[in-house]
């Protein structure tokens, strides 16, 4: 039995391409895309329509994000459309004004899904883990950690994404396997990745592969799309996020999302001073 697991592809739509052929030469059993296809990225609408072709022609099974979470929020009478709050989600909005006719759709995909092995085992994906879509297995996690992150029972196999950094790893016998992000890597090699999951010798093994993709027409649908110009100052992190494949969001969050949110400095303001004092 053979299963690709693929994750965080963020409106990269070459990326997306690149991995999709490799997968279906590698003719797997099932393809999971356990979450985060859309939005930090300008090629949205592309890559949910070709993941949504695939669910129906190749029976590709999928699992919500965060980031659809995101893009589904734009779509409630709370979301706020001024102010500085707004001017941080304007990425998400653009994103939402774009597949809107998606949301019911966004809303249905499930928090996780399991699958039963050749011996009744049981291979659990989710996105972030079994806590929530933003709680992430790092190469950093502690093995004490990592159970409630899991979840119980323990499977034998349990395969996630949302940081963008893949790993393979055993935990009192089930196989622990990030599947990094096919659009948006963050461990410093900007080649998509994705995993592959084999039924060999009684048990899951699991390989990650890195593929090179047209990286500079990634780059050019930034602008190409209007995405850069019209999703607010936050993307031009993202464009560098792809260009270096290390996460700056989160970061720049840390040092300077409150003062923004209190008005005490402006949003594009923050982030020129943010690629100023740290030159990533």
């Amino acid at each position: 039995m053979k299963i690709a697991v693929l994750s965080d592809v963020h409106g990269n739509y070459p990326a997306l391409l690149t991995v999709a052929e490799h997968v279906e030469a590698w003719q797997p059993d099932i393809v999971i895309l356990a979450g985060d296809i859309v939005n930090r990225g300008p090629r949205s609408a592309e890559c949910l329509a070709f993941v949504l072709a695939k669910q129906k022609e190749a029976n590709w099974q999928l699992v919500g994000g965060n980031h659809e979470e995101y893009v589904i929020a734009q779509s409630k009478p709370e979301r706020p459309d001024e102010g500085p709050q707004a001017e941080i989600q304007r990425a998400s909005r653009w994103t939402y004004e774009r597949i809107r006719q998606a949301m019911p759709i966004l809303e249905a995909l499930p928090f996780s899904r399991e699958l039963t092995g050749p011996r009744g085992d049981t291979l659990r994906v989710t996105h972030g883990s079994m806590l929530g879509t933003r709680d992430g297995i790092y190469p950093h996690t502690t093995s004490a950690e990592l159970p409630a992150k899991i979840g119980e029972p323990l499977p034998a196999a349990f395969c996630v994404g949302h940081t963008h950094q893949p790993l393979v790893r055993t935990l009192n016998g089930t196989l622990v396997v990030n599947a990094g992000s096919v659009g948006l890597p963050f461990d410093g090699d900007w080649r998509a990745s994705y995993a592959q999951l084999v039924w060999r010798g009684g048990q899951w093994q699991a390989h990650i592969v890195r593929l090179c993709y047209d990286r500079g027409q990634a780059e050019r649908d930034f602008h190409e799309t209007g995405f850069l110009e019209q999703g607010g100052p936050l993307t031009r992190l993202m464009l560098r996020e792809l260009q270096i494949a290390r996460g700056l969001i989160y970061s720049w969050a840390q040092m300077y999302e409150q003062a923004v949110l209190r008005g005490e400095l402006g949003l594009a303001q923050s982030v020129e001073q943010f690629l100023r004092d740290t030159n990533p």
